[in-house]
């Protein structure tokens, strides 16, 4: 109840306070659509750009690991270049460790004193790259293992097949990346998670048989040296997973050591998707090495990253929607207060306080209807100060109008006069042209705007047997109407100055077959109404020049021509209706077109 007499005393019939309140709405839905846009597009870029830095941060991911696949590859490569070396690891590999110390014996009791040594080689690989925690070379053929764990003499492992899975496990084709082994882990007691392996192939290069491996165990942790350092730390996961799904690389470090949870669903998911937790998902696949890198960035980080975002502009938003409701509403209080001050006014004067004047000097439009106001208030009490004045014009008025009305019949009595004078003396075609005569003036006296389309050809008739009385027999005419037209009610004086043109420009006296017809017919839901004759043609220049004035603004003076009767036309039934003009050889036609009305006023249809 309280809300509803709130409503009818300060909204229902103030109509500044509902200006405010639609104003503020207005601004609040727009301000806060606005702002929810420009979130979700901010929002949008920056998930974009730190999902692009992820993507970035997994490309060095990526580098880095094909730099040492390919420094493992290469390490292989430098023993087949090196003819020496090729043959030293061959031995190496074919026999055993007896065995080889005592060919490196014999070769330097020969003078090969210079020949590289295989042991010393793969010392060098371990040496070359500080990211390398052990270097193992494996022999195929008598199933044992020398293994580098630091520079110097390498320890030398059996691993046949009744002690271990070694050899089996050499023996299987797969990916040149993994993580290592555990019976290579067992072997020679390497239980450290963070490592990821590098294999090569080792052929013997004579025979291309396959003697052994290299193996490299990499410092999982050193990856972490490709990954951009940023302020804050790095968004989001990546991980380095195996063909088999064992974790090479974790930037969290939480699944070091075995397989990754989710490895089944990594390859099912496109873009996004749900792991430990809703999550966006990028895959880098390496095929070559057989590793694929995995980048995670869960919905939640981002939200975070948005959060301070979102926060800002809810600020922005409060603020401005504060400052846009509150500065138009006191511009809206001050002009309500000086509008309720006009209204006061006013009602002074409707009670008959005819000394009331407002004072408002600004230049505003209040401040002018107060101006105008006070303006309004005088000249009320001068208008009453003239009052009688006006009555004495009335009375002259009535008195003009009685006199009006007066002398056309005065006229029309002395026409009258006149024509029974040539009557009586056998002038009947004198006598007929007075009729015809008097009877148009007393048609153009009448001050009705419209009649029937039957009248209207009645007085073209008569103007027409004025002009037949006149050329004898040099001039004919023809009217014709549909029946169902007579009674049409049609703008008065509509075709009467369009056969008066043909009278005063079409018609030539010396000429016996003058012609001029009329001829009205429903078209179409139009009333079509063609006015022809065989009068001069108009010149094709002066056509333009007619066809293009029918349009143009009517000069005083020529209120019955044709500009007239087209400009009557458009303002009685739209701009799309009015007179077409066409003249050649055979004539002038005008053709007048005008929507069809059904009303019926009963005006006789046989009258034409």
């Amino acid at each position: 109840m309280r809300l509803g007499k709130i409503y009818r005393n300060y909204v229902r019939n103030n109509l500044f306070v509902k200006i405010i309140l639609v104003f503020s709405l207005i601004v609040v839905i727009t301000i806060i659509t606005l702002s929810y846009l420009l979130y979700d597009f901010m929002s949008a870029q920056v998930r974009q750009n730190v999902l692009q830095e992820q993507k970035e941060s997994m490309d060095r991911v990526n580098r880095y690991l094909e730099q040492k696949y390919a420094s493992v590859q290469a390490s292989v490569q430098d023993v087949y270049r090196n003819s020496v070396l090729a043959n030293n690891v061959a031995y190496l590999l074919k026999h055993s460790y007896q065995e080889y110390i005592q060919f490196t014996l014999n070769e330097n009791a020969v003078g090969n004193a210079g020949a590289v040594n295989a042991l010393d080689y793969f010392t060098s690989v371990l040496d070359a790259d500080a990211d390398i925690r052990n270097v193992i070379v494996y022999s195929s053929e008598m199933q044992q293992l020398y293994a580098y764990s630091s520079p110097g003499t390498p320890k030398l492992y059996k691993a046949d097949a009744t002690h271990s899975y070694i050899p089996d496990m050499m023996s299987l084709e797969g990916p040149s990346a993994g993580t290592p082994n555990v019976w290579l882990r067992k072997t020679i007691g390497q239980w450290d998670t963070r490592l990821y392996s590098m294999r090569a192939r080792i052929n013997d290069k004579n025979t291309l048989k396959n003697i052994g491996q290299l193996i490299v165990f990499f410092d999982s942790e050193m990856i972490r040296k490709a990954l951009p350092q940023r302020a804050g730390g790095m968004k989001g996961e990546i991980l380095v997973l195996a063909g088999n799904g064992q974790v090479m690389f974790d930037s969290s470090g939480l699944y070091y050591g075995r397989e990754y949870p989710y490895f089944d669903r990594i390859n099912s998911l496109k873009d996004e998707g749900t792991l430990a937790e809703p999550s966006y998902i990028s895959t880098l696949a390496q095929s070559e090495a057989g590793y694929t890198i995995v980048g995670i960035m869960p919905k939640r980080e981002l939200a975070q990253s948005t959060a301070a975002l979102k926060r800002t502009i809810e600020l922005i938003s409060s603020v401005c929607i504060a400052v846009a409701i509150v500065i138009p509403s006191l511009l809206v209080i001050s002009i309500a207060r000086r509008t309720n001050k006009i209204v006061r006014f006013m009602r002074r004067v409707e009670k008959g306080d005819l000394s009331a004047r407002l004072q408002d000097n600004r230049d505003d439009e209040l401040g002018q209807i107060s101006q105008s106001f006070n303006d309004m208030v005088e000249e009320l009490g001068r208008m009453i100060d003239r009052e009688y004045k006006a009555e004495i014009r009335l009375k002259r008025t009535e008195l003009a109008a009685l006199q009006a009305r007066i002398n056309p019949h005065f006229l029309y009595n002395t026409l009258e006069a006149i024509r029974m004078r040539a009557v009586s003396r056998g002038a009947e075609d004198v006598a007929e042209m007075i009729y015809s005569l008097a009877a148009l003036f007393r048609n153009s006296v009448r001050t009705n705007a419209e009649c029937p389309l039957a009248e209207e050809l009645e007085m073209c008739r008569l103007y027409l047997e004025l002009f037949r009385i006149r050329y004898k027999d040099k001039f004919s005419y023809e009217i014709e109407c549909d029946p169902r037209l007579a009674a049409l009610s049609v703008p008065k004086m509509l075709l009467q100055p369009i056969v008066e043109n043909y009278i005063v420009h079409g018609l030539e006296p010396r000429r016996t077959d003058n012609r001029i017809r009329i001829e009205a017919a429903p078209a179409g839901g139009l009333v079509e109404i063609r006015v022809a004759n065989n009068g001069r043609p108009i010149d094709p220049a002066r056509l333009g020049e007619i066809r293009a004035g029918l349009n143009a603004p009517e000069e005083e003076g020529n209120a019955f021509g044709l500009r007239s009767v087209h400009s009557r036309l458009k303002l009685a039934y739209g701009p799309e209706y009015g007179v077409e003009l066409a003249s050649g050889a055979s004539g002038t036609e005008v053709t007048v077109r005008f929507p069809l009305q059904t009303e019926e006023k009963g005006a006789d249809e046989n009258h034409v």
